[in-house]
């Protein structure tokens, strides 16, 4: 059982641009990147897919010296006749042959006509390599975990996801919306997780899968680490950036281990560049760019909400509970905004920000911060009265939040109706 994405919209855009350039779909490992592909695939004529981590598959890419050979055994192989419009190819798994990477510029200044799609894992040490992608010649949209309006369709919950717009909020769905709000804040956004919930809606199902989803990132590893110390580091990294997740933290000593900050920087950057992560720095400006401190620690947001409840004994604990923010310190809500703002953001490079106050002037700290219409808004995630709230003015909506520029949107729910003494309480 396949749902939608909405990620599908993006690529409908590309595909009826004229001077549309192969495409480089990025995300982590298990997004769904592969499912999107085929789920667009049907808006075409023919589709060609191809996973470069099989030999047969390769062998294209490594058996011909000319593109245009390439393509003709392709053209045969699937009984497309020559000539023929509206043919998408997907290559699968790029990384695995250099050679296909550079040859997809080929494809844009050679055959425009063909629509082209690459994704794979660990594609940017690609980019620190001689087998650069083509700059210029390729672009990029990256593909996040499940959203939460993406949640609420793929388990049937039209009639949800149709009011979570509305602004305000009627009353009558007010309790019915924040009830699946935390189911999904609870289980996370990997589609393979969400596909099983929505079949059963049974916590207990989807254990194994989660279990699963770790080796599978600490097999990627394995294939492109350089060296058994380097390869020891990041497997370290994995596995407790997600018992870290939520928090500022240090690179020194990451995770209670020996190792120097050094190893664990490089180590949590390669993670970055899978996608796996996001180092979230801070900034002190108050104006426009609002550029990130990198000589401050950074807060730490890992790939998934749900997968950082599993993998750090939260999950059970939430069973039930009635307000997010009061868990663990408010780490499982905050990250769950984090995770919601990343999902609007097509691009790879989009990150986070937060802001602190600069050296001097005292503790003060906003969640978030993103650039829109020429300024910085800030975020604030709190729930309580106000007199709890020490940090910078944050933007209050009644009963659901919409924050969008021509690349977020974020939306986020206010656990009850508020009260003139509650204004700064928002999730």
């Amino acid at each position: 059982m396949d749902f939608e994405r909405s990620i599908l919209a993006s690529l409908q855009r590309w595909a009826e641009r004229e001077k549309r350039k192969p495409l480089i779909l990025r995300g982590a490992r298990q997004v769904g990147k592969t499912t999107a592909v085929r789920l667009f695939s049907k808006h075409f004529d023919h589709f060609i897919s191809l996973n470069l981590e099989l030999a047969a598959d390769r062998d294209y890419f490594t058996r011909f010296d000319r593109l245009e050979d390439a393509v003709a055994a392709l053209f045969f192989r699937f009984n497309i006749p020559k000539g023929t419009k509206r043919v998408l190819i997907f290559i699968d798994e790029i990384q695995a042959e250099p050679k296909a990477v550079a040859q997809l510029r080929y494809f844009y200044e050679q055959f425009p006509e063909l629509y082209v799609i690459a994704a794979g894992s660990l594609l940017e040490t690609i980019l620190e390599s001689k087998n650069a992608f083509p700059v210029g010649r390729v672009e990029y949209l990256a593909l996040r975990p499940v959203s939460f309006s993406e949640f609420l369709k793929a388990i049937g919950e039209e009639a949800a996801l149709g009011l979570l717009s509305e602004i305000p909020l009627p009353s009558y769905a007010h309790s019915r919306l924040l009830d699946l709000f935390h189911q999904y804040a609870l289980i996370g956004g990997m589609p393979e997780i969400v596909q099983q919930y929505a079949l059963d809606q049974d916590l207990v199902s989807l254990k194994p899968i989660y279990v699963t989803l770790m080796p599978s990132y600490q097999d990627d590893v394995q294939k492109y680490a350089a060296g058994e110390l380097r390869v020891q580091v990041l497997r370290h990294c994995i596995q407790h950036a997600f018992l870290e997740a939520g928090s500022r933290i240090k690179f020194q000593g990451f995770g209670f281990s020996s190792y120097g900050s050094r190893e664990i920087g490089e180590a949590l950057r390669t993670l970055e560049k899978a996608m796996l992560l996001h180092l979230v720095y801070p900034g002190t400006e108050t104006r426009v760019p609002g550029l990130p401190n990198y000589r401050k620690s950074p807060y730490l947001q890992s790939l998934d909400t749900g997968l950082m409840n599993f993998f750090s004994g939260f999950q059970e604990k939430l069973i039930g509970i009635k307000d997010l923010n009061e868990a663990y310190r408010g780490r499982v809500i905050q990250h769950f905004v984090g995770q919601q703002m990343l999902s609007a953001m097509t691009f790879p490079t989009d990150n986070l920000r937060f802001w602190v106050r600069d050296k001097g002037q005292g503790d003060a700290e906003v969640d978030f911060i993103f650039p829109m219409a020429g300024l910085l808004i800030p975020v604030e995630v709190k729930s309580g009265a106000s007199g709890r709230l020490r940090s910078c003015t944050s933007i209050w909506i009644n009963a659901t939040i919409r924050l969008q520029s021509a690349y977020m949107q974020a939306r986020l729910f206010y656990r009850k109706p508020l009260r003139r003494q509650e204004k700064n309480s928002i999730y």
